[in-house]
């Protein structure tokens, strides 16, 4: 479905429309790029999503701005170091990525140094200026990356952490049936906008999108920047044209596949699983059902008129997704590592390893469970940092999954925090692919993604503790040890084991 999508541009129409909508004040165009980002990143990969926007992005800067080269020349000064730093790496481009150049060309606009205009500022005006301007530059550069690892989190397919936890919880506890497509988004979705909101108001503060010169006051050569940047998007959108019958046929597809997901089996309604024998349909089925059919559906409208004349012409038939394009697009490295991770997994299950770890972590029984959760997805999000987020997940889900058994808590109450946690890396460039392209640009330092990230940590534990507090423990029934846990280790269960408190874990142990 998302090579479909790239196939035949939906999710650049979808960038420009949001951007149109949301204005261009830099505070509202650093929203509108991480609502963007991190819509597209539920169902792209997070690279793919990042290294489509950033294009998006420095042109739409160019035209509020004018040309980034241009701005640090302004800003040079003996007085300030670390603009000589910037200065110093003006060798690197913006479009250094192989994927830029190629956006970028198309959103170009002619005569970007039209920006430049005779005023009567003060040199040290102009410098200030143009160090603000590179200030709000950086935070659309690095919010992209962080809208996209947060958006990942929102569906099971978003990431590979969600794909492993579904299936290493299958592995351990095959009885359990609450985690599926529609109950993880009903979840994740709201810790998502919760995140995204908090992280939006971290950016914009940081980086001077919230300050009332650029984003209420109006000024002339404010207000014709912007009507610039308005019709840049405007322009690059009404390039587009109208929607054809490909983007049309993929967004019909694409909404059913998501209603059928969800609805599949919600848990809090009754879905359309019930027609069927239990564990007859998964998600599975509906994605393979759906995707088979883009392979034979076409992307142009279909002619009758050969029916009623022979010697009529007929347009090339041409399908929705051919198998060469799925062919490519498979992440076939993904593929094999979640089928390592899930070996690694069983070994660990099967040898005995995760449950002796887990039972060396028996004083973690003491420690209160909220702030259990907050330690776990905390470490988690560090840890993930310096591994990849799928590394880190493959060796410590198990751990945590016996963990929870020794102490008798419900597995997944330590389970879902600790996979959302893996993907909040926002600290180093290293991190995640997405910050890797984000840092790639040359503008960016690694202070400045340590800076903004070491905040951003935080507010995703705290989104995560929230949210497994409050509405993940009426989803789910968090507060009771579940009946399909026992049979793991029944010696160390006990049924209907509340855990409101320290003490009433100390009384169950």
């Amino acid at each position: 479905m998302a090579s479909s999508i790239e196939e035949w541009g939906l999710h650049r129409r979808i960038a420009l429309k949001v951007l149109s909508i949301v204005g261009v004040k830099p505070a509202w165009l650093i929203m509108g790029m991480m609502m963007t980002s991190s819509f597209l990143s539920m169902w792209l990969s997070n690279t793919a999503t990042t290294a489509m926007m950033l294009p998006i992005a420095n042109a739409i800067l160019e035209s509020l701005f004018g040309d980034l080269e241009t701005l640090k020349r302004k800003c040079k000064s003996s007085e300030d170091p670390e603009g000589d730093i910037i200065n110093g790496q003006s060798t690197l481009k913006l479009h250094s990525l192989p994927s830029v150049p190629s956006e970028k060309q198309i959103l170009s606009i002619d005569g970007p140094d039209g920006m430049e205009q005779t005023d009567g500022r003060t040199a040290e005006e102009i410098r200030s200026e143009s160090e603000y301007q590179l200030k709000v530059w950086k935070g659309f550069l690095i919010c992209i990356p962080y809208a996209a690892s947060i958006g990942g989190t929102a569906t099971l397919t978003g990431t590979a952490p969600n794909l492993i936890m579904i299936g290493q919880l299958k592995s351990y506890f095959p009885d359990c049936d609450l985690i599926n497509f529609g109950s993880w988004f009903a979840f994740a979705f709201p810790l998502m906008l919760l995140f995204l909101f908090l992280g939006w108001i971290w950016i914009a503060f940081l980086y001077g999108g919230l300050n009332t010169r650029l984003c209420f006051k109006k000024h002339d050569r404010r207000a014709q920047a912007e009507a610039r940047a308005k019709a840049l998007i405007e322009e690059d959108y009404r390039k587009l044209g109208p929607i054809n019958f490909a983007e049309g046929a993929i967004s019909f597809f694409f909404i059913l596949f998501a209603v059928l997901l969800f609805t599949r089996d919600p848990k809090f309604v009754t879905g359309w699983s019930v027609f069927f024998k239990k564990g007859y349909v998964s998600d599975a089925v509906t994605g393979v059902i759906i995707v088979s059919i883009l392979f034979f559906f076409p992307s142009q409208k279909p002619s009758l008129s050969w029916w009623f004349d022979p010697k009529a012409s007929n347009t090339p038939y041409v399908p929705l997704l051919s198998w060469k394009k799925a062919q490519d697009s498979v992440p076939w490295n993904i593929i094999l590592l979640l089928g390592g991770g899930f070996a690694m997994a069983k070994g660990c299950e099967e040898s005995g390893l995760a449950s002796w770890i887990g039972g060396h972590l028996q004083p973690l029984a003491e420690v209160p469970p909220a702030a259990a959760v907050m330690l776990i997805t905390a470490f988690l999000a560090c840890f993930t940092e310096f591994a990849s987020n799928t590394a880190t997940i493959i060796i410590f889900l198990p751990v945590i999954a016996e963990l929870a058994i020794h102490i008798s808590v419900n597995p997944l109450y330590y389970m879902i925090p600790a996979t959302v946690g893996c993907s909040y890396a926002f600290m180093l460039p290293v991190s995640t692919p997405p910050n890797s392209i984000a840092f790639a640009s040359g503008h960016l330092m690694v202070k400045d993604m340590v800076k903004t990230g070491f905040v951003m940590n935080i507010l995703g534990v705290l989104s995560v503790s929230l949210a497994m507090n409050t509405w993940g423990v009426a989803m789910f029934n968090l507060n009771t040890y579940p009946e399909w846990a026992q049979p793991i280790n029944k010696t160390a269960v006990l049924p209907d084991v509340h855990f409101s408190s320290a003490q009433s874990l100390n009384a169950t142990l």
